[in-house]
């Protein structure tokens, strides 16, 4: 190598190693900040940790434990299925006694009914049961029983035909859902105004039994308040994921249910194209 090259390739050297070593220092201080990122060991120690207090019933534990990884590791290939965990524990915790920041815990008092104490904290009377494992309406003053207090929401993306359930801004689940057939599904802000346990069918020219095969209500209605659109239940199953109901959101008769149990009436629900 000649002296003129040597000398150049020496130049570039002095000019690289700083900017090497200042990379070096802006990523520490990037850590640092975050409060430190996690190490892929790390997260495989805290996905064997979720796994193993999932298991022991610890679901508030075990749902830190995959949050942590999902904010750590957004772009993970394992991120969908750490979310879906997530919703998953969300629905545990909401349907067991397991005390959360969202909820209270309610000393019964004289007097006290289920609606009574359901409209006092704007929840669900099914909610309140399936939380404590109340199966009927009786319930003895000076038991305390855990109670829902963060608001639900609801919203309704028509391009990807997603349902999702909010309780202020964390996501406590994600539903497949149908949408209307040539954008038919109203958009804007609604309230859910009544809900219908086994609802009957109002067709036009014909009125169809819940029990009828032909009811494509399913199992439950969510009214909203605009006539004649809800949020309900199916008997074509194969259907969700697809824009063909006559503009009301369909759900699978499972996931109508447990959405039934969570929101009271009042609920917003934000429909969005």
């Amino acid at each position: 190598m000649d002296k003129k090259k040597f000398f150049i390739a020496l130049g570039i050297a002095a000019l690289l190693v700083p900017a090497v070593f200042l990379a070096i220092g802006l990523l520490r201080n990037f850590s640092a900040s975050k409060g430190g990122l996690i190490t892929l060991g790390e997260a495989s120690k805290l996905l064997a940790q979720a796994k193993d207090l999932q298991a022991k019933g610890e679901l508030f534990a075990a749902k830190t434990a995959y949050q942590k990884m999902l904010n750590e590791y957004p772009a993970s290939p394992g991120a969908a299925k750490w979310q879906k965990e997530i919703e998953s524990l969300n629905i545990g915790l909401l349907f067991s006694p397991a005390l959360t920041p969202k909820s209270t815990l309610y000393e019964i008092k004289p007097g006290d009914t289920l609606t009574k104490i359901a409209k006092k904290f704007n929840t669900t009377v099914e909610l309140i049961q399936k939380s404590n494992g109340i199966s009927d309406d009786k319930i003895m003053p000076g038991r305390k029983i855990k109670i829902w207090t963060q608001p639900f929401s609801i919203v309704v993306d028509k391009s990807q035909n997603i349902l999702i359930l909010k309780s202020g801004e964390e996501v406590i689940k994600t539903y497949s859902v149908s949408t209307g057939a040539n954008n038919s599904t109203p958009t804007g802000v609604f309230k859910v105004d009544s809900k219908l346990y086994h609802p009957t069918w109002f067709k036009p020219g014909e009125v169809v039994p819940p029990e009828s095969s032909e009811n494509i209500l399913g199992s439950r209605w969510i009214g909203i308040n605009l006539p004649g659109y809800g949020i309900h239940g199916t008997t074509e199953p194969e259907s969700l994921g697809k824009q063909v109901t006559q503009g009301c959101v369909r759900m699978s008769n499972a996931d109508v249910e447990e959405l039934y149990t969570i929101v009271p009436k009042g609920t917003e629900v934000l429909i969005l194209n």
